[in-house]
């Protein structure tokens, strides 16, 4: 069997060898058990099913999140001389009708459909047909709660193992904590899965995270700038924030495109294979660019704002340097993005989709706190990281600081916010605490006289967000804690 895989991985895909854990997965599949493969991005997950797709007998049936994600995956088969088909809401009645009687003759090895198609009667009945020879889960971590993109209708493929009893079931995903990986299983109720766990660490990856100054134009031009003519992508927290750095990069004479999910449709379908094809090399989006793009050559991946959550900062970032050459991920942040993205979890909106707040106070003690990127990316998926420094982040590279403090202010900060807060009785959030020691003028300062406090702007220099950060990781150390109606501060015994 070894050499028909070799064989078929020769004669398909070009290459002689495998990636990490790709020829365990395909011989886990081969043999009927159930898998769970998590590989990061460009770790070549596609190949771990779609090879032993070709050496069974019967149909391999895909449930992918995304149209755009199949279509692509489908075309890239059938230039490789592989039968493959999706069926998808953006198909005509005839076309999915030809497509749905290929299958019943049994000449399609590879079918892509949505997990909502999946769960229709008339789907599966079809399935029910033919001999289907094992499914995939791809990007599994959309069924868990714990995940970074919850879908609520993948939990609905549980169904599978109790309608297609005995056919085995193999979930993929890039990214997953030890917490998401058990959900997984428990949902889609995997029987002793076969577990592949690649390593997280992206060693051609450069990660730098700081504070963004002002709008943050100038920090992104200066990193166009390293590349020019190379391609890479600019995430925004906003759909307006897209527009603006878009116009305002077009407006220097840089070409770049932008999608968001409020774009029509076309436009935003047009601008991703304009990207994807090499026909303009960069793209200025929301998150809701990224699934299945197809591009190894990502030198640069910038994000203009804080992401949602080190879930997300992983699976964005890992869309640099698919190629394996070394490529650059830029963070700019502001306690700003941390407030907005905490209002938008108190809303309980879409927008946070993903998001919790344990995950958001996670990153942004990622942001401030001074630490090798590789080291607290990997210990954070679970995962040991060896070696003192990667020589690969802002802080090995010793171009970072703590919240932006000079060294030996950390301390003397803290104390201060410990002593401001007691002045004030422990009756004030962390909000109002903020604007009395960066001295920052307010109603709130006005009415109840604080501008005559001795604190008033002792911690000035460092800027109300970072004091506010500064508060943020007292909190979480548990120095202090925030309660009450007006969520009030209040020191710790500790």
């Amino acid at each position: 069997m070894k050499e028909k895989i070799l064989e078929t991985l020769k004669k398909y895909w070009g290459y002689t060898s495998f990636r990490e854990f790709q020829e365990e997965a395909i011989n886990s599949i081969l043999e009927e058990n159930d898998t769970l493969t998590i590989l990061p991005t460009g770790g070549g997950k596609s190949l771990c099913f779609q090879l032993p797709a070709l050496l069974t007998d019967g149909l391999a049936v895909v449930v992918s999140p995304l149209i755009a994600l199949m279509k692509d995956q489908v075309d890239g088969l059938k230039e490789s001389g592989i039968n493959a088909e999706c069926l998808n809401s953006s198909q005509g009645i005839k076309e999915q009708k030809l497509i749905s009687l290929k299958i019943e003759a049994g000449v399609v090895k590879l079918l892509y459909i949505s997990p909502e198609r999946l769960v229709t009667d008339s789907m599966r009945a079809l399935l029910k047909k033919i001999k289907v020879s094992f499914f995939v889960i791809d990007e599994a971590h959309c069924i868990s709660h714990w995940g970074h993109d919850f879908r609520r209708e993948y939990r609905e493929l549980r169904l599978i193992k109790e309608e297609f009893p005995g056919i085995g079931v193999h979930a993929f995903t890039a990214t997953a904590t030890k917490e998401v990986r058990e959900d997984i299983i428990k949902q889609l109720k995997l029987k002793d899965p076969h577990v592949y766990l690649g390593r997280v660490d992206r060693k051609n990856l450069t990660y730098r995270i700081t504070k963004r100054v002002k709008d943050g134009m100038k920090q992104i031009t200066a990193v166009l700038d390293k590349y020019k003519d190379e391609a890479g992508i600019i995430y925004c927290l906003k759909r307006a924030d897209v527009e603006a750095v878009s116009a305002r990069l077009a407006f220097k004479g840089i070409k770049n495109l932008p999608y968001h999910a409020g774009l029509p449709d076309a436009v935003r379908k047009a601008n991703q294979d304009e990207f994807s094809k090499g026909k303009v090399n960069i793209i200025v989006a929301t998150i809701a660019f990224g699934m299945g793009i197809d591009r190894s050559n990502i030198r640069f991946v910038i994000h203009a704002a804080m992401p949602k959550s080190v879930e997300h900062y992983q699976q964005e970032t890992g869309r640099a340097g698919r190629d394996g050459l070394p490529s650059e991920c830029v963070m700019l942040y502001s306690y700003a993005d941390f407030r907005l993205l905490e209002w938008m979890l108190e809303q309980g909106g879409a927008d946070a989709g993903g998001a919790s707040k344990e995950k958001l106070d996670a990153l942004f003690d990622f942001c401030q706190t001074p630490v090798c990127r590789h080291a607290f990316l990997t210990k954070y998926f679970g995962q040991e990281y060896s070696g003192e420094s990667c020589g690969a982040c802002d802080c090995c590279l010793g171009e970072a600081a703590e919240g932006g403090a000079e060294e030996g202010q950390g301390d003397d900060s803290a104390r201060n916010i410990v002593d401001c807060i007691l002045a004030t009785d422990e009756k004030f959030g962390a909000d109002h605490i903020s604007n009395i020691l960066a001295g920052e003028f307010s109603e709130g300062v006005s009415k109840w006289k604080h501008q005559e406090l001795p604190y008033y702007g002792v911690l000035g220099s460092m800027g109300k967000g970072a004091v506010r950060g500064a508060i943020e990781r007292m909190i979480k150390q548990g120095l202090l804690e925030r309660g009450g109606a007006y969520r009030s501060l209040s020191v710790t015994s500790s």
